[in-house]
């Protein structure tokens, strides 16, 4: 990504610094008072080859307008930048978001947001909609995130995320498959995802306990063909609530849960009339089989 003896372009960013030597942040770090802070989900990549592959999976147009978090020191941001898109980073720390304006700040194609990702995105999406999306993103907050961006329906051509195995397992699973949940039917919803690569613990600086895996997404291209009724994500949660429950049972306690009078009957009517058999399970189910279920519920008002 960035070379030991490159200096990115209008920054003050100390040519000797190292995004792939452990020791040469470590220095940088103590020689401007920063620290890693456990609760932010801080690791750095310092493998150069990984994060030029994760910017150029990106694809990004230049003009374009993309979001990043979770920038770290801009071992990523400087190629972001220089391909000629707006970046608007998002950073939590203080002390990081400091030298991020003091290494790219004097770039008109930059922005920094500092606080909570989670609070401060809305307002930032109302001001102007990205086109991309990336982020080395804290295992604490990846799903979340995730999760808040799609049901807000803050929604972008294509992201290039890093999260934890684990959570990227859940984001392609399969019907029927272990780690299928209500998070996968969350992202196959309006993205196309596709496995980037593994990076061991190894590959960070400080080295996380768990290895993890980068994803593409793709806007699905058939989304105004589809457009999703109010109940749908509700309704993915809710059949997912209790895995060892039918999805008659888990329906029955959702739309008991809304005030809905003779749920157990609507339950039941609108399972038929989706043609889904009732004592299947959510994991179960594809998209298509939630879609039409939420689109059956909304239809005949049997949420309400």
């Amino acid at each position: 990504m960035v070379d030991t003896d490159r200096k990115p372009k209008g920054t003050a960013l100390n040519p000797l610094i190292d995004y792939n030597s452990p020791a040469a942040l470590r220095a940088f770090l103590e020689t401007h008072g920063l620290g890693m802070q456990k609760k932010f989900g801080q690791n750095f990549l310092i493998q150069s080859e990984a994060r030029k592959k994760l910017v150029a999976a990106l694809e990004v147009n230049p003009g374009a307008s993309l979001w990043e978090v979770g920038p770290g020191l801009g071992s990523m941001t400087v190629e972001l930048l220089d391909s000629g898109a707006q970046v608007t980073v998002f950073e939590i720390d203080r002390g990081f978001s400091n030298q991020l304006r003091e290494l790219f700040g004097s770039q008109q194609n930059f922005k920094i947001v500092e606080g909570d990702v989670l609070k401060t995105w809305p307002q930032e999406y109302g001001l102007h909609k990205p086109d991309y999306f990336f982020g080395n993103l804290p295992y604490n907050i990846a799903a979340v995130l995730l999760g808040d961006l799609i049901e807000g329906n803050a929604l972008f051509q294509r992201l290039v995320v890093t999260v934890q195995k684990e959570v990227a397992q859940r984001m392609i699973a399969s019907p029927g498959t272990e780690h299928y949940s209500s998070f996968s039917v969350l992202c196959s919803s309006v993205y196309r995802i596709k496995p980037l690569m593994t990076l061991k613990g190894a590959s960070f600086f400080p080295p996380p306990n768990v290895d993890s895996q980068a994803v593409t997404m793709e806007l699905r291209g058939d989304l105004a063909d589809h457009p999703f009724p109010p109940l749908f994500y509700p309704l993915v949660r809710g059949l997912f609530s209790s895995r060892r429950k039918t999805v008659r049972n888990n329906l029955i306690s959702l739309l008991a849960s809304r005030g809905v009078e003779r749920a157990a009957d609507r339950a039941l009517g609108a399972l038929n009339a989706a043609g889904i058999e009732p004592n299947q399970r959510a994991e179960t189910l594809d998209l298509e089989d939630f879609f039409k279920l939420a689109q059956v519920l909304e239809e005949t008002h049997a949420h309400s």
